[in-house]
């Protein structure tokens, strides 16, 4: 934090915003506030109570065989290869860092665990997580018109999309997946997560690839159309009010 405090401001807080390095600096105050490391805390006020079992900073030994390879394309020879391979692994070990903008490894039943609890506005069961205040400000565009004018993350990012604390929001429809909305996050890892609070949906993709603009995009869409395409229409009928 000392080096990090030495550092010149990019920009003065507030004109423009910037990716990832506000949520490292959040996890250390967390950790630093609660006495305790990231990974203790967060076990202890979000993974336990919601069964997280499977979710940390780093994965036993014991569980090594279920975690999974990754791949990508190398551009220069334009070869699928192994990215991240499991037998050096980074997760077969704890972290110098406990990063609270990213780093976590997961599975599918526990990431559903936590985004169900989103949906519910901060419940999963019998457990509030989260004040239901807490999740409606979570779940807002806090990025201002002028912001998105100077601080694209990707080409067109903020062209139906917002920032929220930490997950982007789908801020208007160009498409049958742009559910005003719906919530969530693309991981670098080829992993797809959002929550539609509309629909009371959730849709979680895992694809084991590192995550390419623009080749990787073809295949979120290609998974939240057929999510959508299958909702079934008595549903529809029942929320627009037809017999």
């Amino acid at each position: 934090m000392t080096r990090f405090g030495s550092l010149p401001l990019l920009h003065q807080p507030g004109e423009r915003w910037t990716y990832n390095s506000g949520s490292d600096i959040l996890g250390v105050l967390i950790a630093r506030d609660a006495g305790r490391p990231l990974a203790a805390f967060l076990r202890e006020r979000i993974f336990d109570p919601l069964g997280m079992k499977a979710t940390g900073f780093c994965v036993p030994a014991a569980k090594l065989d279920r975690l999974a390879t990754c791949y990508w394309t190398n551009s220069e020879p334009g070869a699928f290869e192994i990215f991240d391979a499991v037998d050096d692994v980074r997760w077969a070990r704890a972290p110098a860092f406990e990063s609270g903008a990213g780093g976590l490894v997961s599975t599918v039943d526990d990431y559903l665990a936590f985004c169900q609890m989103m949906l519910n506005k901060g419940t999963y069961g019998s457990e509030r997580i989260l004040s239901w205040p807490s999740v409606e400000l979570m779940t807002t565009d806090h990025i201002t018109p002028a912001q998105k004018a100077v601080s694209d993350f990707f080409p067109g990012s903020w062209n139906r999309r917002g920032w929220e604390f930490g997950l982007s929001i789908v801020t208007g429809r160009d498409d049958l997946t742009a559910v005003p909305g719906r919530f969530g996050w693309d991981g670098g890892y080829g992993t797809s997560g959002y929550t539609d609070p509309r629909e009371k949906m959730v849709r979680i993709l895992m694809t084991q690839r590192l995550t390419g603009y623009p080749s990787s995009q073809g295949v979120y869409l290609d998974f939240w159309t057929s999510a959508y395409q299958a909702i079934d229409d008595l549903v529809v009928s029942e929320r627009a009010g037809r017999p």
